[in-house]
């Protein structure tokens, strides 16, 4: 199966024995270095993952957790927000290896800040959270006091599927990832360690991706969302080997290009 490379605002995908994803000093605008397999599947219900599927690669980042500017990462997921080929918007659902940067907060851990580098799940699709939809606005308005979302909040975490673990692996070193998105649950592994092992599978079809930017997005429990692009002083690198998709019914593998 083919996979997209997607370069914009001066981003670069360079493929050889690696394939290096490359952000350059950008001072304004969205700048990104991408390969996926969900820009060529020609709409959401045509992605090509489902549960049942291995990821395994080995990375390594041009600067650490303190250092790397704006969201990087590797993993599957619906591209909700949007897509140069898919424009319209929806619920999240992922399970991958991400990174983000300050002033990023996503709604990842109980308490502290969403950011960081970390393993997660999320499946904001599933019927119980849209049965629940309607609560949503109390649900933000009870947030506000620390006491009661520090009650309500595992709550609404089961619904939305929601599995965190921040990695210490450091980022700047060669590094071995694999991610089991099992049928009933997913295992994230680093260096042979399992890290993570999370009771929850987003139910796909989902897209593979594997992109480093320069944008951040807040989206608090008690309702702050904001999105936007940082300015990145120096060129920023993701570079991944060896990666290998494989469908457990079937055996279909893509390698990197």
């Amino acid at each position: 199966m083919a996979l997209r490379h997607l370069e914009l605002n001066g981003g670069q995908v360079v493929a050889g024995e690696t394939t290096r994803l490359i952000l350059p000093s950008v001072r304004t605008g969205y700048a990104d270095a991408q390969i996926d397999d969900y820009g060529l599947a020609g709409g959401r219900g045509q992605y090509p993952w489902h549960p049942g599927t291995r990821l395994s690669l080995r990375a390594r980042f041009s600067h650490g957790r303190d250092q790397l500017r704006g969201t990087a990462g590797f993993g599957f997921w619906n591209a909700p927000f949007g897509d140069p080929t898919i424009r319209r918007p929806a619920l999240p659902q992922a399970v991958w290896f991400f990174y983000a940067s300050a002033p990023s907060d996503l709604p990842f851990p109980i308490n502290g800040p969403g950011r960081g580098w970390f393993a997660a799940t999320i499946d904001a699709a599933t019927p119980a959270v849209l049965l629940t939809a309607p609560l949503a606005p109390a649900v933000l308005l009870l947030n506000q006091s620390k006491k009661l979302k520090n009650r309500l909040w595992p709550w609404v975490r089961r619904r939305l599927q929601i599995s965190f673990a921040p990695l210490e692996a450091p980022m700047t070193r060669w590094t071995e990832y694999k991610l089991h998105w099992g049928l009933s649950g997913c295992t994230f592994i680093i260096d042979d360690e399992p890290i993570l092992q999370a009771p929850y599978t987003p139910r796909g079809p989902l897209g593979f991706v594997c992109w480093i930017d320069n944008q951040y997005l807040v989206a608090t429990p008690n309702g702050r969302f904001r999105w936007g692009t940082l300015p990145t002083e120096e060129t920023q690198m993701l570079e991944i080997a060896d990666l290998k998709l494989v469908r457990e019914s079937g055996g279909q593998v893509v390698r990197s290009p």
